[in-house]
């Protein structure tokens, strides 16, 4: 069978402000499963290739798979749609798939909006996948034959939409097929002349972030790869590749430090220069562990602190405290780690000193990068069913949920005033004197000189653009998404909190 993988079109805001493509790798993971499997494979990363959709139908047509498969984040939701349009108008009988966190809480609802996809698989795709492409396999392929795959929503061909039990996770990480790195085009990901490669050492999150959709894509319980397998993977980019700046996709790579700190030292043991960044928890990281990664090349390390107020840090159940925070990034600058510090703003019972408090936050912390973005109910997320629960929900426009937009209600503040404290946070933190003085005495490595016509430019289209409350929010779709299978209404706290009157919808808990 031929089997084309798609990353749609579409521009994020990373690519316009920094100029950098992030790589598919789940869809690189899908690739070697149809591989082992003895298929043909097609890869094509459209938004790298900075591609438009006419284009995306001409390759499928020249390919002319019996499959293509898509991945989509929320708001690029719409262009995955449309890479299985153009998808069905080369053949009809191509059988179109598509995976990923957003459609995984929303399945029967993206089936319904989107008429062009046959399949949504749910959570983790690569047993999922294999057993979709056994079962299609022979000249006489039917969607019917997919009733006792686990984790698969479908449309069957009279046009029922069926929605099977969830698959189990992944027990043993390292039964996972290497990634196929051949297919990528490495001279898309870089930085400058800096190519770039991506590893995931570990899925699964224990924690239980209100905002967040990890713990649900991918389980509570974390699972990670052996540190050799960890290795092996460095190798492939680094010698066959020729890659010396990777990226650690774990939500919490020091999670397990033992195993941070293994691979550390085997990275320096096999000589390879690299340089890498990682993502940790503030109560995650030690001395130790820091000075290991810095000894292993690693230049920065990314903290999930989110805000400056203590109360907000309990409502979206982070499980830290401020205090934790600065001394997680004192351990950072003490080994020498560059550290960028993620704050989000904009969270419904947020007022206008709790976002200002997390600006002065971030400055005292003096991390070496901010990173400010909106509060953003993501289906599936605690946080999506606190938005519904309370008639917060602006617009189902996904399109819209970038995090640099205002799409939920907030009881203190309009949408002018988060987006506004969003552009303000950036500009209060990149452009005081201290900061501005420090970083452009980097020279060309200067953040600032690199970014600031883009950043510039984005705020100026953010202060341009349409308002989600500008938009229809149809009762009708949020009646749909209610009836989703295992929808969930948790309380997540703060009770005391004022309600808005006349909610869409009204919720049983």
């Amino acid at each position: 069978m031929k089997v084309m993988l798609i990353n749609p079109p579409v521009t994020s805001d990373i690519k316009r402000v920094l100029g950098v493509n992030g790589v598919p790798l789940g869809l690189i993971y899908l690739a070697s499963v149809a591989r082992n499997e003895g298929h043909e494979v097609k890869f094509l990363d459209a938004s790298a290739e900075g591609m438009d959709l006419n284009s995306v139908k001409s390759r499928v047509r020249d390919f002319y798979p019996d499959m293509v498969g898509v991945t989509a984040t929320t708001p690029a939701f719409y262009d995955a749609c449309d890479v299985a349009r153009v998808s069905k108008e080369v053949n009809k009988d191509i059988i179109t798939v598509i995976g990923g966190p957003h459609v995984t809480f929303v399945p029967k609802y993206t089936l319904k909006k989107c008429p062009y996809l046959d399949i949504v698989v749910r959570g983790e795709g690569e047993v999922t996948f294999k057993e979709i492409l056994t079962a299609l396999k022979g000249p006489n392929r039917s969607v019917d034959s997919l009733n006792n795959i686990l984790g698969l929503t479908y449309r069957k061909e009279n046009g029922k939409i069926v929605h099977n039990p969830p698959r189990p996770l992944i027990q043993n990480m390292d039964d996972l097929p290497i990634p196929s790195y051949d297919l990528i085009n490495w001279d898309r990901y870089s930085y400058g002349k800096l190519r770039y490669g991506v590893i995931m050492t570990s899925r699964g999150c224990p924690f239980d972030c209100v905002f967040c959709s990890s713990s649900l894509q991918f389980g509570k319980r974390w699972r990670g790869h052996s540190a050799e397998r960890v290795i092996e993977e460095i190798k492939i980019l680094y010698d066959d590749f020729k890659i010396r700046e990777i990226e650690f996709l774990d939500d919490t790579f020091t999670l397990n430090r033992k195993r941070a700190q293994q691979i550390s030292d085997e990275i320096v043991k096999e000589g390879m220069d690299i340089s890498w960044s990682a993502s940790s928890r503030v109560n995650t990281i030690d001395r130790e562990t820091a000075e290991k990664m810095k000894r292993a090349g690693a230049h920065t390390i990314y903290f999930g602190i989110e805000s400056g107020t203590q109360k907000i840090l309990d409502f979206i159940g982070k499980g830290i405290t401020l205090e934790q925070a600065i001394r997680a990034v004192k351990i950072a600058v003490k080994v020498g780690l560059n550290s960028l510090g993620s704050f989000i703003i904009g969270f419904p019972m947020e007022k206008k000193e709790d976002i200002e408090r997390t600006v002065k936050f971030a400055k005292k912390l003096d991390v070496t990068y901010a990173q400010f973005t909106i509060a953003t109910p993501y289906p599936g997320t605690r946080l999506w069913y606190y938005a519904l629960k309370n008639n917060l929900i602006k617009t189902l426009n996904w399109r819209l949920y970038t995090t640099t937009r205002s799409v939920m209600k907030s009881f203190y503040l309009t949408t002018e005033q988060i987006e506004r404290a969003l552009v303000k946070a950036y500009l209060s933190f990149y452009l005081r004197p201290k900061y501005a003085i420090r970083d452009l005495l980097k020279g060309k490595s200067s953040l600032l000189l690199r970014t600031a016509l883009a950043i510039m430019r984005s705020i100026r289209g953010l202060m341009g653009a349409g308002k989600a409350e500008d938009e229809t929010l149809d009762e009708k779709d949020l009646e749909e998404i209610m009836k989703e299978p295992g929808a969930e209404f948790p309380s997540i706290g703060l009770s005391e909190l004022p309600k808005f009157r006349t909610p869409y919808l009204h919720i049983k808990t």
